[in-house]
């Protein structure tokens, strides 16, 4: 940032008084001009067994696939933003079962969560950044070609919870891989 959106003015980069990192600040009108972490929000639609995924019409990753999710809007509750972002994406009505994970994304600033859902019916299409949006059984689902980590850490910690018989609450943290 450059600019204080408040009043136009230049803005430092320093620690206000009674804070402990850097930010944004107006000298001129004092607004401090906070950066916090994007919230991502979206379901795994449940079918049988099977679930709904996405193929991204739009980059990033273009072309591979993903769980519906997006970023939360303001004025919106989470949940609300999970049922939003799957019927934009996917053309999908669903009911939510529970919150299932909360993934943090330090390095890039993002948190994920993503709740379990049921289809209400099967009556889906592709949104406007979606290519395709299809229902896959495990053995199916295009592992190779998923989008995000989010999306494939999700999907497996979904699947061994399956196959264990019982859904809990996953926190995890995703650091930045080393290429």
């Amino acid at each position: 940032m450059n600019f204080c959106s408040h009043c136009g003015a230049p803005l430092t980069l320093e620690i206000p008084a009674g804070d402990n990192r850097a930010r944004h600040v107006c000298r001129h009108c004092g607004a401090i001009h906070y950066q916090n972490p994007k919230m991502v929000v979206g379901c795994i639609p449940e079918w049988e067994d099977r679930i709904l995924l996405c193929r991204r019409a739009i980059e990033p990753r273009y072309g591979l696939w993903t769980l519906p999710a997006g970023f939360m809007e303001n004025g919106e509750a989470a949940d609300e933003g999970a049922v939003r972002e799957t019927q934009e994406e996917a053309g999908a009505r669903v009911e939510l079962i529970g919150l299932y994970s909360v993934i943090s994304l330090p390095d890039i600033n993002q948190v994920y969560l993503m709740y379990r859902a049921r289809l209400l019916d099967l009556d889906f299409h592709p949104g406007e950044e979606s290519l395709e949006a299809a229902l896959y059984a495990e053995a199916d689902i295009p592992w190779g070609s998923l989008a995000f980590r989010t999306v494939q850490a999700t999907l497996e910690r979904y699947y061994a919870d399956r196959r264990a018989g019982g859904y809990g609450l996953h926190l995890d943290t995703l650091l930045h891989r080393k290429r």
